[in-house]
């Protein structure tokens, strides 16, 4: 019994990686469009694109006078077995990018991990529905976890 429970338990790891390794970027594809979330300053807004080799979002915020900052450009990409976010701009230094590995992936739920960046360490999208979507962001700083929240609707 013991050795077909071991051999049970390798075979689904062996599937369970595969499976990781199979993911498309094609799957990443209900996050394709732009998406506004409303704020008492303004607005907030992300518009992901489809590329040749993964997804190219774009984040900005913009105020009530109709003024944008582009905050932060986002590459999703697979680099060799695993997907990526790679984020530029969010930092002090806009030119250096941090990567996020892809460590879960749902049909309706996309989670990204950096457990030696300073905050966020995670990074979660979350279908909510072809004109909603859910994300959010997660992580530890000086002792204290801290979450943030973003309810996006599809610009039509």
């Amino acid at each position: 019994m013991k050795k077909y429970l071991v051999f049970l338990a390798i075979g689904l790891s062996f599937q369970i990686s595969a499976v990781a390794q199979n993911k498309s970027i094609k799957q990443f594809s209900f996050m394709l469009g732009t998406w506004d979330k409303k704020t008492e300053k303004g607005k907030l807004s992300e518009t992901w694109v489809r590329t040749k080799d993964g997804l190219l979002g774009k984040s900005y915020k913009h105020s009530l006078k109709g003024d944008s900052i582009l905050m932060e450009t986002v590459v999703i990409k697979k680099i060799d077995n695993d997907f990526y976010f790679c984020v530029t701009g969010a930092q002090e230094d806009k030119t250096k990018m941090v990567k996020f590995k892809l460590i879960s992936f749902e049909d309706k739920l996309l989670m990204f991990e950096n457990k030696t960046h300073d905050f966020p360490q995670r990074i979660v999208y979350e279908n909510k529905g072809r004109d909603n979507l859910f994300a959010w962001i997660w992580g530890v700083s000086n002792g204290k976890e801290g979450k943030l929240e973003f309810n996006y609707k599809r610009r039509k």
